[in-house]
């Protein structure tokens, strides 16, 4: 399985970006999948995730109301579109696969996905 993580960028306060997270195989649509992001001298932090179906969708507090996650199981890609982005959301963003198929909710811990993408660099300017 590879994950490809892109569109990310340099945006200024209050602008928008969105991410894609394309995998290879034929299982995605059998996975949840989450975003994590890791900025400088900081660990790595949960941002959201999403289950297999869609129908479930987690976030962490503070990216709720201005980050979506989404999933086109026909693409084999998950998406981040982020809004309103704040000089504290500057980081590389990664993409990662639940370890288990058909979980109902997966969150926020990262021992609970085994692949990874490369990650995308995201700079707001304030």
């Amino acid at each position: 399985v590879q994950l490809q993580a892109s569109g990310g960028g340099l945006v200024q306060a209050g602008g928008s970006l969105r991410l894609s997270c394309a995998a290879s195989g034929r299982t995605f649509s059998n996975y949840g999948m989450g975003w994590f992001r890791q900025a400088p001298g900081k660990e790595r932090e949960f941002v959201a995730s999403i289950n297999w179906s869609g129908g479930s969708t987690y976030y962490a507090d503070s990216v709720k109301g201005r980050f979506t996650i989404s999933r086109d199981n026909a693409k084999n890609t998950v998406y981040l579109q982020m809004n309103s982005l704040k000089p504290e959301d500057t980081a590389v963003y990664y993409c990662a696969r639940d370890r288990l198929m058909f979980r109902a909710a997966v969150v926020g811990s990262a021992g609970l996905y085994d692949y990874w993408g490369q990650g995308t660099q995201v700079t707001v300017s304030s």
